[in-house]
């Protein structure tokens, strides 16, 4: 099962999903999609470190999230933005082929046994990208977003640390 969580930048997205998985289980696994880019990153990183307990599992993967052993685990995969953004690297920013690589591992994922708390990003709703390749790659998020959304039983949007509801298949 997907629970997909989107929202704007510090809106509480990760903690919710954290929150969430704890709640399911004593032992969840964290996925890191972030490459290590240094500087100022690397303090975003130890945050979202420091945030978890001895409790987690922590897997830290670019691009291959579905080649990880999750079966029958509650799992918090966090970002696609980030894991996007390695995508997108890889294929020079072309859209079509960054879009179809994350399409195949959120299909590889679907299949997977496993509760899947996915974060993401909302890029959308911000200020207009001023370069041609922040265009491109806020569409490629939106329409990842999209993907991933239409395969989750339930998708919350984040506003201030509020979960807003806004698709849940029983």
């Amino acid at each position: 099962m997907i629970i997909f969580i989107t929202g704007g930048a510090r809106s509480g997205k990760s903690k919710y999903a954290q929150e969430i998985a704890l709640s399911l289980s004593s032992t969840p696994v964290y996925v890191a999609t972030a490459k290590h880019w240094g500087g100022d990153f690397e303090d975003r990183i130890q945050r979202h470190q420091n945030d978890r307990s001895g409790t987690w599992t922590n897997f830290e993967t670019e691009k291959e999230v579905s080649a990880l052993l999750l079966q029958n685990r509650v799992v918090v995969i966090d970002c696609v933005t980030l894991w996007l953004t390695n995508f997108f690297v890889e294929y020079k920013n072309d859209i079509d082929k960054s879009l179809a690589a994350f399409k195949k591992e959120i299909d590889s994922l679907y299949a997977i046994d496993a509760t899947l708390l996915i974060v993401s990003n909302e890029l959308g709703m911000g200020l207009h990208a001023e370069t041609e390749v922040g265009r491109k790659f806020t569409d490629l998020q939106g329409w990842a977003n999209q993907y991933a959304a239409a395969k989750a039983a339930k998708v919350v949007l984040m506003v201030s640390g509020i979960p807003i509801t806004i698709k849940d298949v029983k």
